[in-house]
């Protein structure tokens, strides 16, 4: 792929909507409709969640984003013994469809879009919510949203991986297919470069590393017998908004470019909307800081206007005291109306690519598109990204970019209010939202009576349909969509994959 250094011939040869869309997606972008709000949110119960949900929507949030407990993300049911003490935690503790039936209580599936953060388990989750959507009448053809379903990056940057790397690539393609099938409205995948954000990489690893996992997936698809322009249609992206402003709104402009031109370069891509870098961001969580809190409001404002300049089609903002708890609902719906604001009243949203043109984002643009570029060849130079990541190189880069900035900030070049720099606190009370424990017993609860009450055979016998189907070369999908309205839980289908695949055991580099 060819490297450039004509910074504004590259603005004046494109225009929002047309190849390689760095200007933007769609030639009106927001004139025709605003990006879609979507708050991250789900702590406790499915019940608590349902509430939580109904209360944005209420505010005038366009779409659900959940977010799941530890043992969810990791395949343990609520009544694991690995699960004492998580469950409910950081996100919502499902373990069954009576639970996802619960969470999307009242909810019209079939009218609002749905995002499930979730990777190791994302094929059970996608399964659970196909069977509540089918129960209560809804045509799964129509149904819109998206399951992280990135497991890569979880060997990089988060660590809630279960099975060894091939065999999520399998679960992954899988979804892949079964959706571009039946679900043609539903992203089967939304590589997140959030996460490697979070965990310390900076823009141009962000950018290369995302994409690096992106090549993969096609790779993967395609050799399990897939069109990548049908592929490129179902991929969407997650990205970070971080604190430096118009390298975010740069990074954005130059992951467009990039990917577009890898889509039609590198895999041969006919159709352009199987180019489209289409994104969801989210403010920064690693910015947020519990010292002098209410300034996290500023912080996610400002990267919120970067995220919306640089052309996000959803985004997500930060509650101003998640660095100290989950967000309450007044913090959650400030949240939301920052937002709001920048969509109703700074008229920015009026104009398409309002920084396009102008010089140090041109600049920026291509030297990110550069870098980040050769940074994806010398990734390819070692075998792609699962040899990358199997030998620690990945884990390394991104741990010491973490390291070199925690050091810019300890010696105060990089200066964050209120905690290296105008640091005199105020004292001041905090209103924390606390997870109530009596939510793990009721979640214990519930699941021996579904164990009580369902058909244990039928139980039985999906599971070990499932379980002969991962020996062979069979889609999965449907053998856990079947387990699920079987009644299996997420721990006993994840067991069964656990028992067929094994668990990835990360190898220790030095």
């Amino acid at each position: 792929m060819k490297k450039s250094d004509d910074y504004i011939g590259n603005f004046e040869n494109t225009m929002p909507g047309q190849f390689p869309f760095t200007r933007g997606i769609r030639t009106n972008m927001y004139r025709g409709r605003f990006w879609t709000m979507r708050q991250y949110a789900g702590f406790g119960s499915a019940s608590e969640s349902n509430k939580r949900y109904k209360y944005l929507l209420s505010k005038g949030q366009m779409g659900i984003s959940v977010a799941f407990d530890l043992p969810t993300q990791i395949g343990y049911d609520a009544d694991n013994h690995l699960s004492e003490g998580e469950v409910g935690r950081v996100g919502v503790s499902i373990s069954s469809i009576d639970d996802m039936d619960l969470l999307f209580k009242d909810i019209p599936l079939d009218k609002i879009s749905t995002s499930m953060t979730i990777n190791s388990t994302a094929a059970i989750l996608l399964c659970f919510y196909i069977a509540i959507a089918e129960k209560r009448g809804f045509e799964i053809s129509n149904l819109r949203g998206t399951i992280q379903n990135d497991a890569l990056k979880e060997y990089i940057a988060r660590g809630t991986y279960i099975y060894p790397l091939e065999n999520s690539l399998r679960l992954i393609s899988d979804s892949i297919s079964f959706c571009s099938k039946e679900m043609p409205k539903w992203n089967p995948i939304s590589i997140s470069g959030y996460h490697i954000r979070e965990a310390g990489s900076n823009a141009i690893q962000e950018i290369a590393f995302t994409l690096s996992n992106a090549i993969t997936y096609v790779e993967s698809a395609i050799d399990a017998g897939m069109n990548a322009d049908v592929i490129g249609k179902r991929i969407s992206f997650f990205m970070n908004v971080h604190n430096n402003f118009l390298e975010e709104i740069a990074k954005f402009r130059a992951s467009r470019t990039l990917w577009a031109k890898i889509m039609k370069e590198r895999f041969g891509s006919k159709d352009e909307e199987s180019c489209k870098f289409r994104f969801h961001a989210q403010t920064a969580g690693s910015s947020l800081v519990a010292q002098q809190p209410k300034n996290n409001i500023i912080r996610t404002s400002y990267q919120a206007l970067a995220a919306v300049l640089g052309g996000t089609q959803s985004l997500h903002t930060n509650s101003w005291d998640e660095a100290l708890s989950l967000p309450t609902e007044e913090t959650a719906s400030l949240a939301l109306r920052t937002q709001q604001i920048v969509a109703e009243e700074t008229n920015i949203a009026a104009t398409v690519d309002p920084c396009g043109g102008a010089y140090i984002l041109e600049k920026m643009t291509l030297e990110l598109q550069n870098e980040s570029l050769s940074l994806i060849e010398k990734i390819d130079s070692m075998g792609g990204m699962v040899a990358s990541i199997q030998n620690g190189w990945v884990q390394r880069e991104i741990q010491e970019s973490a390291f070199k900035y925690q050091k810019e900030i300890d010696k105060g070049s990089i200066k964050i209010i209120g905690l290296n720099c105008f640091n005199k606190n105020d004292d001041f009370d905090v209103p924390l939202t606390k997870i109530n424990p009596e939510i793990e017993k009721e979640q214990n609860r519930r699941l021996r009576s579904l164990k009580k009450t369902r058909n244990n055979k039928k139980t039985m016998d999906s599971l070990k349909s499932l379980s002969d189907a991962a020996k062979n070369d069979d889609n999965l999908i449907p053998y856990i969509l079947n387990a699920a309205k079987s009644h299996a839980t997420l721990g006993e289908i994840s067991d069964e994959l656990r028992n067929v695949f094994g668990l990835f055991k990360e190898q220790v580099v030095v």
